[in-house]
C-alpha cells in the first residue's frame, strides 16, 4: 500500500492526497458510527433524532450521554456502543495518522542509511 523504504520519498502533492484519502475514510468510519449511535438510541430509547444524535456524538467522543437511560435495552444499548465507540475512536486516530507516522518512519531509515558508515567486504 505504501512505498518500499528504499524507494524516495513521495511528493509533497502526492504525500497530502494520501493525508487527504485517509481523512476521508476516517471521517466516513466517524459518520457511520454515529449513524449506528442514532439508530440505536432512536430505537431503544424513543427519543427525538435529535436527541440520539447527541447522545451518540457525546458517546462517540469520550464524553458519556447528556439524557437519563429508561428502558432496559437502552441501557444495554448505550453499553454496548460505548465500547464500540472506544475502539472506533482509536481506529479512526490510527487510519488519519498511518500516512503521516509512515512519512515520519521513511524519512527517519533514508537518514539513518544515509549517516551509516559503508559496511566493509572481508
Amino acid at each position: 500500500m505504501y512505498e518500499h523504504h528504499q524507494t524516495p520519498l513521495l511528493p509533497r502533492r502526492v504525500f497530502y492526497r494520501r493525508v487527504g484519502r485517509h481523512a476521508v475514510i476516517a471521517v466516513a468510519i466517524l459518520l457511520a458510527a454515529l449513524g449506528v449511535g442514532m439508530v440505536g438510541y432512536h430505537h431503544f430509547e424513543g427519543v427525538t433524532w435529535i436527541d440520539a444524535y447527541v447522545d451518540a456524538a457525546m458517546i462517540l467522543s469520550g464524553m458519556g450521554p447528556l439524557g437519563d437511560l429508561h428502558t432496559d435495552g437502552g441501557k444495554i444499548f448505550a453499553g454496548c456502543y460505548a465500547l464500540f465507540s472506544g475502539v472506533v475512536f482509536l481506529s479512526t486516530i490510527g487510519v488519519f495518522l498511518a500516512p503521516i507516522v509512515h512519512r515520519l518512519f521513511h524519512k527517519f531509515h533514508m537518514a539513518e542509511e544515509r549517516s551509516a558508515p559503508p559496511a566493509q567486504s572481508k
